[in-house]
């Protein structure tokens, strides 16, 4: 087994470890009311996509969501929430810097040995999360989850929902696609922009990621046999039809979106493996990426 694989299968009880401790994380984690920035890059940036759409669905406030390198340093936040697995990386830590003392800042991370323990003002640190692969996968949807509980968003359905992403058997056919194009809408939409990410990390796949209602606006012209579009959460009305008409396959999401995340995860490694790749030493890819001064 990868390490991938294994780091998968561990996520339910990251996430039930990570509920139990979001209280415990309260000072340290958006108020109701702030006007937030969340950051990070990469798989990161998409779970920051996520959760900010999250906190403002759920009424807790203005949140946007940027790659730490895009940060419009013209706008005033409450509090920027930086999310580093590592705690290395420099965009990450740049800007962390650069905010000290304009605004209340947070990271959350899996290694407390790093140097985002001092550039942010607070830090939560889900060591029990942390990964061997280059290729994240439990860190992420574990941040996710602390952030859900927080909101009070997060139930044991979700839960249970993984364990039913992890039990079940992925469409045969799935495996044997030459594209795939993953599809959200609202908080869902940074899901699938991960789902493709992953694709590509750890399958060298050709994946595309859109919010649902803009597939029709260009995209479903690729759509073909031997293609695949994953709804990650309720499709609109119609789309899943149309899909099929073009000969594609439509994979409709049924489970808790997070836990969706959790097959995608899944089909990287399937694909991986049907390719002779190795899923946790991806393709130029690194760890965490460190700029030299």
């Amino acid at each position: 087994m990868t390490y991938v694989e294994d780091e998968l299968n561990s996520q339910p009880e990251c996430w039930i470890r990570a509920a139990l401790e979001a209280p415990g994380y309260r000072d340290a984690l958006p108020a109701p009311g702030e006007r937030v920035a969340i950051v990070g890059c990469g798989t990161s940036y998409f779970m920051a996509q996520a959760i900010a759409a999250l906190r403002e669905g759920a009424g807790q406030g203005e949140t946007d969501a940027f790659a730490a390198s895009e940060f419009p340093h013209g706008r005033s936040y409450d509090r920027v929430l930086a999310l580093t697995r590592s705690g290395t990386t420099t965009e990450v830590l740049e800007l962390l810097r650069e905010l000290r003392g304009r605004a209340r800042t947070t990271a959350i991370t899996a290694d407390p040995h790093t140097p985002v323990m001092t550039a942010a003002d607070q830090v939560v640190v889900l060591d029990f999360a942390d990964e061997r692969s280059v290729v994240q996968t439990r860190f992420a949807t574990t941040a996710v989850t602390l952030l859900r509980a927080h909101l009070g968003l997060h139930t044991d359905a979700v839960v249970a929902d993984a364990h039913t992403a992890l039990a079940a058997e992925l469409p045969q056919q799935l495996v044997a696609c030459t594209q795939f194009t993953f599809l959200g809408r609202g908080w869902t939409v940074g899901l699938a922009n991960e789902a493709g990410l992953k694709m590509r990390e750890a399958s060298l796949s050709w994946t595309e990621a859109y919010p649902a209602m803009e597939y029709r606006h260009g995209p479903i012209s690729i759509t073909t046999h031997g293609t695949a579009t994953w709804m990650l959460g309720e499709a609109p009305e119609g789309l899943a039809q149309q899909v099929v008409a073009t000969g594609g396959l439509w994979i409709e999401g049924g489970l808790d979106p997070l836990a969706e995340l959790v097959r995608a995860q899944r089909l990287a490694v399937a694909v991986a493996a049907y390719r002779d790749l190795d899923p946790d030493r991806p393709r130029h890819l690194t760890r965490s990426v460190i700029l030299a001064p």
